[in-house]
């Protein structure tokens, strides 16, 4: 009886030891993952992708890597062509490349390491390559190219590192409040300035109306005095109203409009109350 119980008992204990065996033979690395196996410390070359894997059980281990998207913001300052303070931050879009994960364990480790150790210094000379190729103008009028020059720098700096950059924003673009408070100046004398040349211009159109008004009024005058001369010097009124003054039946004019015989074409008025009254005196 004692036997058979000692019996089971081993039975159980191998049975258990087995499957701790079983259970450190085996490594399941799941989508958007990849895994660095180490025997006794050393990482092997071959990269382990997702599926399920055999290890020797109890002297190895698997470091696992995320190799989905990651994101982090990365701060950086650097100074323009014309030696103004330029500070950013940066969103970085990037993820590891799976099959070079067994370097990049090796020579960095954890992802935390890969940020500060890789990213975020790189993304500081990138930024430093981009910004002293525009004044601090430029990179406010030229934000997108300037965009464009850190994303190539940064790309192909990190890529030596088995990261792959998938995008980039600017998050952050600042300058000093002296460079700041020089632009708002600027802007206000270019707003200035293009006041008073629209002032200058509409007091050009206007004086261009002066003399077109000018020069109608000095037209009609003329085509007046042509059509007094064609008329030979005759009073402008026409018989039928001069009769209808003589007979009462009209309102007798103020004013006849002549042409002189020393200066044909040339009209002068004559005031026929005035006259009247001289002639009834």
């Amino acid at each position: 009886m004692k036997s058979s119980n000692v019996g089971n008992l081993l039975g159980a204990v191998v049975a258990v030891l087995l499957l701790l065996v079983a259970l450190n033979s085996v490594v399941i690395i799941n989508p958007g993952e990849a895994g660095v196996l180490s025997i006794l410390g050393k990482s092997q070359d071959n990269p382990l992708l997702e599926g399920l894997h055999l290890k020797p059980p109890f002297i190895s281990q698997v470091d696992v890597y995320d190799v989905t998207v990651q994101k982090f913001e990365v701060p950086a300052q650097s100074a323009t062509k014309d030696l103004q303070d330029l500070t950013a931050r940066f969103a970085i879009n990037f993820r590891l490349d799976p099959n070079r994960v067994v370097e990049i364990r090796r020579t960095q480790g954890s992802l935390a390491n890969i940020v500060a150790k890789i990213i975020a210094p790189q993304t500081q000379e990138s930024f430093k390559v981009a910004a002293a190729r525009r004044t601090a103008e430029e990179s406010i009028t030229q934000r997108e190219e300037l965009k464009k020059d850190f994303d190539m720098s940064l790309q192909s700096r990190l890529e030596k590192y088995g990261i792959i950059v998938l995008d980039t924003s600017v998050v952050d673009l600042n300058f000093t409040p002296e460079f700041a408070k020089a632009v708002e100046e600027k802007q206000i004398a270019e707003q200035q300035a293009q006041r008073a040349v629209y002032i200058a211009q509409a007091a050009e159109q206007e004086a261009q109306a002066e003399i077109n008004r000018a020069k109608g009024k000095a037209e009609a005058q003329r085509l007046l005095a042509e059509t007094l001369k064609a008329q030979g010097g005759e009073l402008v009124l026409q018989k039928e109203a001069i009769e209808a003054w003589k007979s009462g039946g009209a309102q007798m004019p103020q004013v006849l409009v002549l042409t002189g015989a020393n200066n044909p074409g040339v009209p002068f008025l004559f005031n026929l109350k005035d006259w009247t009254n001289k002639g009834s005196s």
